[in-house]
């Protein structure tokens, strides 16, 4: 996995040694953007707000997808502002996971947030996922009563769902949410993961079972329109299908044994019919079925293709160790609470 190596020196180096020092915060909140240039100094600001208001020590951290807004000078604005904010800039869109994977490997907190950077997901239930998290279990997620997004969407969402049932083993009573708070130890071995093409829910079930959920509310977009597309939603539920299960394969080997043997019960049929009456022969008959047979086993044989095609192309990205994502720039520092050091007045390059 590539990342920028910032310059040596006196003063980077002194920064570093600083950082290192800092007492870690409560809470890491990786954000990734895309397309939300009016959304991310207002979501800095409400996660400001509920962490000074409930005493959490907190360092935001905004992971610019390559958007073709002006996302990443809103990021810059944001952090010249406050000083918990850490704004990673990656070489090209990777996607939204790559994104997450990116925020998860910078962060330093006892417990992890995710979360949308359109304010869909309010800042203020932080402390709630927070305190089910503390209860002892290693995965909280968000779930909504009532969501505000296309039909589509929420249909997309129940089948990745019952995917999920049957791939990763997920319980049915634990809904998939993009909002969820993790503990930092299982963040940790999450990011030992280096595949190119990641599914953070998929590692997530990978790594533990110790999950629950809690009720929030799913709130409209603060500003523009969702960038999540079908097609994006079709490349989700592809990385959950083949990233972590063989089942498509077993799925299609089933299906064809089951068509050969349809095929081989009429064949024996058509011959037995062929017994009894022999001059059925003379007259041309047949041509509908022989068409409809064609065409249903060549697309189930296309289909099949492509299934084996995921695989392969992904095992062969993989060993060809394609990155995972790239930073081309991080800005901001990682401060220590407030409440201990006062306001931080300096920042990274700075003279010591």
């Amino acid at each position: 996995m590539s990342e920028l190596q910032l310059p040596g020196g006196p003063a980077h180096r002194a920064t570093e040694q600083l950082l290192a020092a800092e007492p870690r915060p409560t809470l890491s909140i990786v954000v990734p953007v895309y397309g939300s240039q009016d959304c991310v100094a207002e979501l800095a600001a409400r996660v400001a707000s509920v962490c000074k208001e409930h005493a959490l020590s907190h360092e935001l951290i905004l992971v610019y997808d390559c958007s073709p807004d002006r996302s990443w000078e809103a990021i810059q604005g944001v952090v010249a502002r406050d000083p918990a904010v850490v704004g990673i800039r990656l070489r090209k869109n990777f996607g939204q996971d790559n994104a997450i994977m990116a925020g998860m490997n910078h962060a330093r907190g006892e417990a992890i947030v995710v979360m949308d950077d359109d304010l869909q997901h309010d800042p203020a239930d932080i402390p709630a996922l927070l305190a089910k998290l503390r209860e002892g279990y290693d995965l909280v997620y968000a779930r909504y009563r009532r969501t505000h997004q296309k039909p589509w969407k929420n249909l997309g969402s129940w089948f990745n769902g019952k995917v999920a049932e049957v791939v990763l083993s997920k319980p049915p009573d634990v809904d998939l949410s993009p909002y969820k708070i993790i503990a930092a130890d299982v963040v940790a071995t999450l990011i030992e993961y280096r595949g190119a093409y990641p599914y953070v829910d998929g590692l997530l079930f990978r790594t533990t079972a110790n999950m629950t959920q809690i009720q929030v509310h799913h709130h409209p977009r603060l500003r523009g329109r969702s960038n999540y597309t079908f097609w994006k939603s079709v490349a989700v539920w592809a990385r959950l299908a083949t990233n972590f299960s063989v089942v498509p394969l077993r799925i299609a080997t089933f299906a064809g044994a089951l068509i050969a043997g349809g095929g081989l019960c009429l064949a024996v049929g058509f011959f037995v019919y062929r017994l009894r009456y022999p001059d059925i022969g003379n007259t041309a008959i047949g041509w509908a079925s022989l068409i409809v047979s064609i065409l249903v086993l060549g697309g189930f044989q296309l289909v099949t293709l492509g299934v084996l095609g995921e695989y392969v192309g992904r095992t062969h990205l993989n060993v060809n160790r394609g990155p995972q994502y790239v930073v081309r720039e991080r800005i901001g520092q990682r401060v220590p609470d407030p409440r201990v050091l006062g306001p931080a007045s300096w920042r990274p390059g700075d003279a010591p």
